[in-house]
């Protein structure tokens, strides 16, 4: 495989992610680096967030209706996703890896690993309707 040429872009939207928690969409990442790169693209954002992404280094969230979250946080950790707003919230929880035991009992192959969202209203929805 080919050595990934290092870009001051890529490395600045990992950074941004690396400080959040709040999970942004790719717009709102795009706004928040075009300070330090007024020229950049929102394609350039696009194209920059699905590689690293694919390379593992972000998580990427789809919200199943709303714009993809992005996540700087690649440890295992569960995700609570507003099925009305489309945020995001990490869930502080013990440990669920017992799940993969259960899985693999129903699996013909071997599981690695598995990722866990959970959907719902969350607290601001509730407390608006």
């Amino acid at each position: 495989m080919a050595t990934l040429k290092r870009s001051k872009q890529r490395e600045c939207i990992k950074e941004f992610l690396a400080h959040r928690k709040d999970h942004p969409t790719a717009d709102t990442i795009y706004l928040g680096i075009r300070e330090q790169f007024p020229n950049i693209s929102l394609g350039t954002v696009y194209r920059n967030l699905a590689l690293l992404s694919d390379l593992g280094e972000i998580q990427k969230i789809c919200t199943g209706g709303g714009a993809d979250r992005f996540d700087g946080n690649t440890s295992r950790h569960h995700h609570f996703i507003c099925t009305k707003c489309h945020r995001v919230m990490d869930l502080e929880m013990e440990n669920i890896d017992s799940i993969m035991d259960t899985a693999q009992a129903s699996c013909p192959g071997e599981i690695q690993n598995y990722i866990a969202h959970f959907y719902g209203i969350c607290d601001e929805c509730i407390q608006k309707s």
